[in-house]
């Protein structure tokens, strides 16, 4: 062999032993950081969760999500601290906003209920639970209406019948805006009862201190969640008139509140309330909170908790949920038409 081909020859050997090196080197760090990658996926969660409820502090949100982060801790089914943050504002829309802003996170769940849907559709925002990865519905719970105690109106049919003759003789009142959760589940019963004019009615929206502006005497009747005001149904300070159940529930004063339907008014509105990860939670979260509420759900701690605030057990799997999310949605647009508040 000549000298010019045997140094081609070497040139082009170390050539490909440099090429085989680089490779081998790329696909050892390929592997490396496809394992850095799993192996980070397998230990989640390994920081603080961000619990969030939509709401000011007191409320069903507020309840419901301190009482899933101590049930978690309690039975330690998290591994890792699940502190619970208040962002309240605009039944609901201010969190969505912040949830957005966190699109891909892995460490944000905020619990969620009727508003979801209903400040969409009365255009409070244009944001809507499908800016949101569903995780599970938890629980139903149901409105209540209540008064002070030296109110007038000793039943609901009372405050039907006041309506009936003067549509601006009763102020109501609630925490959610007009058009969302606390207006719309009155309308529902009033529209059951025969009254027509429900544009009329006086509809008070108070973000904050619903409680003592009924107390106060600001408002006549007060539309909320059960849960929420237990304690001064229990103390004596309000008198409940009905609630939105099919059925009697909760135990103690609870049990004791008539149902509309047992008061002649052939109506109900159910509260669920679920768990929402932000936007493109990714899969591995979602598959680990999914797996770890479905636990929860079983534990007799969270079944004592249900009792206690008078929820009834809804639990749903994300897959379930999204589909009730989407006829829920549609009967809530049909609703908010019939007043003329729909806004899409």
């Amino acid at each position: 062999m000549s000298l010019k081909k045997k140094i081609l020859s070497g040139l082009l050997a170390v050539s490909l032993i440099g090429t085989t090196i680089l490779t081998g080197c790329s696909t050892k760090d390929a592997n490396s950081g496809n394992t850095a990658k799993a192996s980070e996926n397998d230990n989640y969660p390994k920081k603080a969760m961000e619990f969030i409820a939509p709401g000011g502090a007191g409320g069903g949100w507020d309840l419901t999500i301190r009482t899933v982060s101590k049930v978690l801790q309690d039975t330690k089914l998290s591994p890792v601290p699940t502190p619970v943050t208040n962002r309240p504002g605009g039944g609901g829309s201010v969190n969505l906003a912040y949830m957005q802003e966190k699109k891909g996170s892995d460490n944000i769940i905020s619990v969620y209920s009727s508003p979801l849907l209903l400040t969409n559709l009365n255009g409070t925002t244009e944001l809507s639970y499908k800016d949101t990865t569903p995780l599970a519905r938890l629980i139903a719970d149901y409105a209540v209406f209540v008064v002070r105690s030296d109110s007038k109106y000793k039943t609901i049919n009372d405050v039907i019948d006041a309506l009936k003759k003067d549509p601006k003789s009763v102020k109501i009142g609630g925490a959610s805006s007009v058009g969302s959760m606390d207006h719309i589940q009155f309308l529902m019963i009033a529209k059951a009862a025969g009254i027509t004019n429900l544009k009329d009615i006086d509809y008070i929206s108070f973000q904050e201190g619903v409680n003592s502006q009924l107390l106060g005497g600001h408002i006549d009747v007060l539309s909320t969640g059960l849960s929420e005001v237990t304690g001064l149904i229990e103390s004596g300070d309000m008198r409940a008139l009905a609630q939105t159940a099919d059925h009697r529930v909760g135990t103690g004063v609870l049990a004791e509140i008539p149902t509309c339907k047992e008061q002649g008014i052939d109506g109900t509105f159910v509260n669920w309330r679920g768990l929402f990860g932000p936007p493109e939670m990714p899969e591995y979260a979602v598959k680990f909170w999914a797996e770890t509420i479905d636990k929860m759900v079983q534990t007799p701690e969270w079944k004592k908790a249900c009792e206690r605030n008078g929820w009834d057990n809804a639990y749903q799997k994300a897959d379930e949920f999204t589909v009730f999310l989407e006829e829920v949605n549609k009967g809530y647009e049909e609703i908010l038409s019939e007043i003329g508040m729909l806004k899409k």
